[in-house]
C-alpha cells in the first residue's frame, strides 16, 4: 500500500471501485490544521475527471502498471488500434482513453500504460508535442509577428488550433498535445 507521500502524475491507483489516473496534484500545507493532498484524476474505464482531496498519510492502493511503446496504425469510428513496436501485438482502444487523441497521425509512437495484473491496457500517453502540417487557414500577413492575435487552422489530423496570423497552409507547425497549443513553426 502506498500512501499520500507517493502521489505523483501518472500513477494509476484504485479509487471508488474504477482505477484512475492522476493528471495533477499538490501537496498543502495549511498553516492550521492537517496537510492534505488536493488531485485532478482521470478514470481509466469512462474518461470521467474528478477532484478529490487525500488527507496527508492517507494509504492508496497503487495499480502496478508497464509502460509499452505502440504504434498508431489508424482510427476506426470510435476506436484507435496500436501495433506493439516490439513483438508486433495489435490492440484497439477506445477514444476515450486517448488523451488528445485528435493530435493522433498514422504512424506516430505513443506510450501506452497497461495493467501488470490483468494485460489490460489502462490509457496512453501521448509525446508532449507533436509536428503537424496545416491543411487549411486564411492567407497569411508576411511581417505581422509582433501581435498575440490568433486565427484558426486546421491540421492534417482534422483537429483546430488557433495559430498566429503569419502561419499559410502548408507550414509545419509544433503543438503541445497536453494543452491542444501552438507552440512554434518548424522550418525545415
Amino acid at each position: 500500500m502506498a500512501t499520500t507521500s507517493d502521489i505523483r502524475n501518472g500513477l494509476c491507483i484504485h479509487y471508488n471501485h474504477d482505477i484512475y489516473k492522476v493528471i495533477e496534484f499538490l501537496h498543502v500545507k495549511p498553516g492550521k490544521g492537517p496537510a492534505f493532498v488536493r488531485t485532478k484524476m482521470k478514470s481509466v474505464t469512462s474518461g470521467k475527471v474528478i477532484d478529490n482531496t487525500f488527507s496527508a498519510g492517507h494509504k492508496i492502493d497503487e495499480v502496478r502498471v508497464e509502460t509499452h511503446k505502440f504504434q498508431f496504425l489508424y482510427p476506426e469510428g470510435d476506436t484507435y488500434h496500436f501495433m506493439n513496436v516490439e513483438d508486433y501485438n495489435q490492440i484497439t482502444l477506445e477514444k476515450n482513453t486517448i488523451d488528445a487523441a485528435e493530435f493522433l497521425k498514422e504512424g506516430d509512437v505513443v506510450t501506452v500504460l497497461i495493467n501488470s495484473e490483468d494485460q489490460a491496457p489502462l490509457s496512453v500517453d501521448m509525446p508532449a508535442s507533436v509536428i503537424l502540417e496545416v491543411t487549411h487557414t486564411e492567407p497569411g500577413v508576411k511581417g505581422n509577428t509582433a501581435t498575440n492575435a490568433t486565427k484558426p487552422a486546421t491540421v492534417e489530423t482534422g483537429a483546430r488550433v488557433n495559430v498566429p496570423l503569419f502561419i499559410n497552409e502548408g507550414d509545419k507547425i509544433k503543438i503541445e498535445t497536453a494543452k491542444g497549443t501552438y507552440k512554434e513553426r518548424i522550418k525545415e
